[in-house]
């Protein structure tokens, strides 16, 4: 009988201290846009393994187990496969790109989105794009959320690609996001810091460590665009670029983004106890069905020409919806 020849494509050891967890869950907190179901079946075709033997998904994990993915196919992570999906291109010139991102878009290839991506468009539409340091990530400067609209740079070739790089490490430039985050804010403007790192309990999100003895520093400043009582309207301009910033710096000050799922904004959180809030609520996590963050605007100057590019995208249309929701509702309150 032929033995099976298998690829690792993924491989973790557990913490010291990790408690016993299912290998599923415990996977999860790990590979990017993983889910359960899927994670599930390469159990059950034998691809998920802990000290080279084969487990099921309700295996439990332990301090120092090495779990690794393993598949009969080599790693993907140099193919790419270009796709022609529409592009919503806001500027281009010979150097750069600025693409305004649907929500729901992943950036570039992953565990279970190897296709469909922005990657994949911009390889269909752009021959040749600059690579720098994963050929999955052709043109890539930044990046943002599968569920964050708005804008994104890509480079076109590898001179803007290293000068756009530097900018983005060196913070020289200018964004700004605009969020909806549970509650009515104390001030008109403000600032949030605290070091930003991977949690200790849930790998896939962030948390803040205020004292700084954990993560990386983080700041980010923040003015009231518009108040609706329960909720409120936020420009956000970030002096760094972690991880899920914007996302973690608003709940660790108590006012998780709207119907952020991943940091508890997806429930009732401000308001009344009425049932007809809570279906307005409803009905408003129905119409914009992620967390309400769009990556608004952004400046600096042109890798090549020096000259100051200021680019402005308009929300989208759920997040549009979603505003005009709680404006209605605002008014009716003063009725």
């Amino acid at each position: 009988m032929t033995e099976k020849v298998l690829f690792e494509h993924y491989k973790f050891i557990a913490d010291p201290g990790q408690e016993p967890l299912r290998v599923d869950k415990f996977l999860i907190n790990f590979i990017e846009n993983a889910s359960r179901n899927k994670l599930q079946q390469a159990a059950k075709d034998g691809y998920i393994h802990v000290n080279g033997s084969q487990v099921k998904s309700n295996y439990k994990v332990k301090s120092g187990d090495i779990v690794t993915i393993d598949y009969k196919s080599p790693p993907r992570d140099k193919e790419l496969i270009p796709q022609n999906i529409p592009l919503d291109i806001i500027f281009e010139d010979d150097d750069i790109l600025i693409v305004n991102k649907k929500a729901g878009m992943v950036v570039h290839p992953g565990f279970g989105n190897w296709d469909g991506t922005l990657v994949n468009a911009l390889a269909f539409h752009f021959k040749n794009l600059p690579i720098f340091g994963d050929e999955t990530r052709p043109g890539l400067v930044h990046r943002i959320d599968k569920n964050t609209s708005g804008i994104l740079v890509v480079a076109k070739n590898e001179g803007s690609l290293t000068i756009m790089n530097e900018k983005f490490t060196n913070r020289d430039l200018n964004r700004k996001y605009w969020a909806l985050v549970w509650g009515d804010l104390k001030e008109d403007a403000g600032i949030i810091e605290g070091n930003i790192g991977r949690s200790l309990k849930n790998r896939k999100i962030m948390d803040v460590f205020p004292n700084g003895d954990f993560g990386k520093t983080a700041l980010t400043h923040w003015k009231v665009i518009q108040r609706y009582g329960y909720t409120t309207l936020v420009e956000c301009k970030l002096e760094t670029g972690r991880t899920h910033q914007i996302r973690a710096h608003f709940k660790f000050i108590g006012h998780p983004l709207f119907n952020d799922p991943e940091y508890g904004g997806d429930k009732v959180l401000k308001g009344t106890v009425f049932t007809k809030y809570k279906q307005f609520v409803k009905n408003c996590f129905l119409s914009c069905n992620r967390q309400a963050l769009h990556a608004k605007s952004l400046e600096f100057k042109h890798p090549i020409t020096n000259k100051i590019m200021r680019f402005d995208s308009d929300l989208p249309e759920d997040f549009s919806i979603l505003l005009e929701k709680w404006k209605n509702y605002t008014l009716q309150r003063k009725l």
